[in-house]
């Protein structure tokens, strides 16, 4: 059976590019790598890419002569993405969210093993930071 090796783009719409650009990169440190002002703003994350779109210009069709003839999209209401951290990572990213005024919403160890912490960007999607073993990986 034929089998993706891995996610190599991750999706969250956001209602505030900028607020949502300025969180990625000034407190998750994400590097930048691609913006259309007012559609979208991409960041590399480790071997994969955080997509970040405005919904209400994802759902357009593209125009017929489009370079790029990318079919339309989007979702409604908050998403979810989890990074992956280390015990001690963890502890560090809880340190430095509270110390930027981001509230945690939860943070537990597992049943299985491995512990979570969870917070919200700027446009209410659920960001979580847990250890992989979570997954058992």
């Amino acid at each position: 059976m034929l089998t993706p090796t891995s996610i190599l783009e991750s999706a969250l719409y956001v209602d505030d590019l900028d607020a949502a650009e300025a969180f990625y990169r000034d407190i998750m440190g994400l590097e930048r790598i691609a913006k259309v002002e007012g559609r979208h703003v991409f960041f590399r994350c480790g071997g994969g890419v955080l997509l970040l779109f405005d919904p209400a210009q994802t759902v357009k069709p593209p125009a017929p002569d489009a370079k790029l003839p990318v079919p339309p999209h989007g979702a409604g209401g908050a998403g979810h993405l989890c990074f992956a951290g280390t015990e001690d990572e963890i502890e560090r990213w809880r340190a430095h969210l509270d110390a930027h005024g981001v509230s945690i919403e939860a943070d537990f160890r597992w049943p299985s093993g491995g512990r979570s912490i969870y917070f919200r960007d700027p446009a209410g999607n659920s960001l979580e930071i847990a250890n992989p073993t979570i997954w058992g990986l």
